[in-house]
This record gives structure tokens, C-alpha cells and sequence, in this order.
């Protein structure tokens, strides 16, 4: 059994040191650690095979719809059929499904037990926009209206004129911006610019602000982040969600690391409902520890099933909403991405749909450039799932009762040093609110040294 306990958990003594129970137990999923959690926080969806690619983008635009525009720096030119406005809450269900979590077991030393799982229209008059870029270099290449949203395809020759003609048409790009807008122009990228349609979205109905989808096919597999950072007040968070189908994605130029996980924490984060202010402490801990540098992979996993569930998985019919182009193709075809891209009805089982969730926190200084991607044939499943355990309260009588009741105070004390690493957190302070009586060590043991390097 404790073999089998050490292959399960999969964490390296190295960065947590666990205790090994000798004793089986049930469990299930209690919590999870959100998006709501960070501020500033943009979630995006990349939905990749080969060359194509499906790119839904969310942000956490807060404040009057007139005041909102998006510039994203596009790898190709994008027709009217290549932009479709999505659904957030398809982002709110893969947000929910891949979330980290944590799971609630009760020990059972005198019993066994099995774990449980617990529509287009014509585009707006241009002419004088038009005539406008001309004069500074900027050709609108392209101009329609998707949903809520007035789309602009633009280039350009040289990036001062760019800018120019952004803040001039009411876009707010900062001053100071034609260094990142001149290093996409000699990639020979394109300008996705876009921004509300009040009309329009007040005939919609729509009191928020939907998410946009583009479809394009590209041998560039990347998310341009550095245009976002030249006016932020402060470090960014991003949620990056990859769709593909061999395996788990990583980034190429920068680190890609994964969350320590299967830590066993104390009972009090779940009776006081402290998981989220454990998991943002978490977080911001590993941020510091690789100077704000590193992806972090919170979630990798074959979207056909998941144990424990945070949420139910996403449908066949979510997934082509999302762009999965490569599940069954049968039904009517959706009018907002070409012929691969297109939304069906499928309902067949789910196959070849690895879902690779990241979280980066970013600014200029710390990430210099755009993230570039690689899908990998790595398959392995990985969640950053966290672990409470409940004493046993039962007939003490049993021959395995009296080990388990000495192992108590010795677990429970890892449990706090486990918590006190992750997050930060005073060790005393923890083992107060665990009411521990434990005799503090003169010295930090050898792993406490090497974690605080």
C-alpha cells in the first residue's frame, strides 16, 4: 500500500515532504482555486492542430462598453468568416473543470475502501478611415461587423504611423508603443483591432462584454503579450487554456514548470473556507521563488474523463463551439469559422482532446517576449490538487487503531510545516490554529533549508 501511496501522489520529496499513511480512505472534490481569485486576470483559449489554429480571448474589461478596444497582433490576414463572437460561459465551464482543487478524505484504519472521483452584417461606411490611413502608411485591409463588435484587419508600413492613427481614431494605445507595434510589423503581422458597437449590442441584448474567436491557419503557434504591457500599472495575470490532440503544451523560450501538488494541508482550509487565500498565497510564493519568469502548468489532462472532477467535462458540442475542428464534422455548419473550424452537432465520445491549462504572471521587464508554444507527446495527467484528511473517530479497538492514533501528532505537524512552505505562512501561527503541541526544532530540518534558498 505504501507503494503504491508514493507512485500515486508523484511529488518529489525534494519539494514537499509528505506523510505516507499506511491506511486507505474515500474521498472527493470540496474546492477550487478560480480565476476570481487574481485581478488583472485575461483568459484565452488556443485550440491547435498543425498549422490551424482557433483563438477565443476573454479579458476583465471593467467599466462603460464605449471605452473598450482590443489590438492584437494576428499572424495572417483574417476574412469576415475567420471572427466569431463565443459564449463566456464555455470559458466559465473550462475554467471550473481545470480550476486546482481540493480533495476531502476521511482516514479509515480498520476498513477498506476503493478512492471515489467524486449573424454577420455589412460592415460600417470606411471611406474617410480609409482615406485617413492611407496618408500614414496604415491600410485597413478589412472592415466588418461580428456580433457587438466593429472589426478592423489593418498593416501597416512603419509603426509611428501606426500608433498615430490609432490614437487618432480613438484607440488608446500609450506613446511609446511604436517599438512593440514596429517588432510585429517586421514579422509581417497584421492588426486585429476591434471595439463595441453600441447599437448593436444594446439590439443583442448583451449587457457584458462576449468573448471574440478567430480561426486562422499559421506555422507561428503563439500568443503576442507584449503590446498589453506597455501601459499596465502593474504585473498581469493570464490563464491560458490549449485544446490539441497529442498531448500537454509548453512554451519554447521561456521555463514551463508545474505547481507543487498532493500536498496534504491541515482541516482548518476547508472548515473555514481558506482555499482560495491558500491557493492565491501558493501562487504568489512560486512567482516570487522563480523571479516572475516561469509558466506554471496548473492542469493537464485528457478531456475524455478527470478524477477528482471539479466540474462535469466539456461536451463534444462545447468543444466545437471552442473550435475542436477535428471532432466529427457532421451537422450544419456554423457561419463564423471556415470549412475545418466549423461548429457541428456531434455528440460522439470525446477522443484525441488534451487540454493543457497554464497561468502566467507577466509584465514588460520580466517577459520580454511573446509566448511561443509546442505541443508535446506527453500524455501524463496532472492537476495541482491539495489534500485535507479527517481523523478517524471510530471504535479504537481495532488492531490497526492504536499505530494510526500514535502517527496522529507526527502527521499533523508535516501537515503544518507542508502549509508554512507552500504559502509563506508563520509556522506557529498554523500550528496554533491546529492546536498543536509540538516542541519548535532549534534548526530547520535539511529540506526547509533547500526549499528557502
Amino acid at each position: 500500500m505504501k507503494r503504491l501511496w508514493r507512485l500515486w501522489l508523484g511529488i518529489p520529496l525534494s519539494l514537499v515532504l509528505l506523510f505516507e499513511p499506511s491506511f486507505p480512505f474515500c474521498g472527493f472534490y470540496v474546492a477550487k482555486g478560480d480565476t476570481r481569485l487574481f485581478n488583472k486576470a485575461s483568459q484565452v483559449v488556443l485550440v491547435r492542430d498543425e498549422n490551424r489554429t482557433v483563438l477565443t480571448m476573454a479579458n476583465d474589461f471593467k467599466g462603460d462598453p464605449k471605452e473598450f478596444a482590443m489590438v492584437i497582433p494576428v499572424p495572417t490576414f483574417l476574412t469576415r468568416e475567420q471572427v466569431h463572437v463565443g459564449e463566456k460561459a464555455l470559458l466559465d465551464h473550462l475554467e471550473a473543470y481545470s480550476a486546482p482543487r481540493l480533495v476531502e478524505y476521511y482516514d479509515s484504519p480498520c476498513q477498506v475502501y476503493q478512492e471515489s472521483s467524486s449573424k454577420l452584417r455589412a460592415a460600417p461606411a470606411t471611406t474617410g478611415l480609409k482615406d485617413q490611413a492611407k496618408s500614414l502608411g496604415v491600410t485597413i485591409e478589412a472592415s466588418y461587423t461580428v456580433g457587438e463588435y466593429d472589426i478592423l484587419i489593418l498593416s501597416a508600413r512603419e509603426s509611428a504611423g501606426l500608433e498615430t492613427w490609432l490614437r487618432e481614431n480613438g484607440y488608446r494605445i500609450p506613446r511609446g508603443a511604436s517599438a512593440v507595434l514596429n517588432s510585429y510589423l517586421k514579422q509581417n503581422m497584421r492588426f486585429f483591432v476591434a471595439r463595441v458597437n453600441l447599437a448593436e449590442q444594446a439590439k443583442l441584448g448583451y449587457s457584458m462584454l462576449r468573448p471574440l474567436q478567430v480561426a486562422y491557419e499559421s506555422p507561428k503557434f503563439m500568443l503576442p503579450i507584449r503590446l498589453g504591457t506597455v501601459n499596465a500599472d502593474g504585473p498581469q495575470e493570464l490563464f491560458i487554456y490549449t485544446l490539441t490532440r497529442k498531448g500537454r503544451v509548453e512554451t519554447t523560450n521561456y521555463r514551463t514548470v508545474k505547481l507543487p501538488g498532493d500536498a496534504h494541508l491541515p482541516v482548518f482550509l476547508k472548515e473555514h473556507g481558506e482555499f482560495g487565500k491558500f491557493y492565491k498565497a501558493l501562487f504568489d510564493r512560486q512567482v516570487r521563488q522563480e523571479e516572475m519568469s516561469t509558466l506554471f502548468l496548473e492542469y493537464a489532462w485528457d478531456m475524455g474523463w478527470c478524477d477528482p472532477c471539479a466540474s462535469d467535462p466539456l461536451s463534444p458540442e462545447e468543444l466545437r463551439q471552442l473550435g475542436v475542428f477535428w471532432l466529427d464534422a457532421a451537422g450544419p455548419a456554423g457561419p463564423s469559422l471556415p470549412a475545418w473550424g466549423r461548429r457541428g452537432g456531434s455528440q460522439l465520445a470525446i477522443q484525441n482532446v488534451f487540454l493543457t491549462r497554464l497561468h502566467v504572471r507577466y509584465d514588460a521587464a520580466h517577459f520580454p517576449e511573446d509566448l511561443v508554444f509546442q505541443e508535446t507527446a506527453d500524455r501524463s495527467n496532472f492537476q495541482a490538487r491539495y489534500i485535507v484528511q479527517h481523523d478517524w473517530k471510530g471504535d479504537p479497538s481495532c488492531p490497526a487503531a492504536d499505530q494510526y492514533l500514535k502517527s496522529l501528532t507526527a502527521r499533523k505537524d508535516e501537515e503544518a510545516r507542508t502549509l508554512a512552505l507552500l504559502t509563506g505562512w508563520d509556522l506557529q501561527q498554523i500550528r496554533q490554529r491546529m492546536r498543536l503541541l509540538v516542541k519548535p526544532q532549534a534548526e530547520p530540518r535539511w529540506w526547509e533549508r533547500i526549499w528557502n534558498r
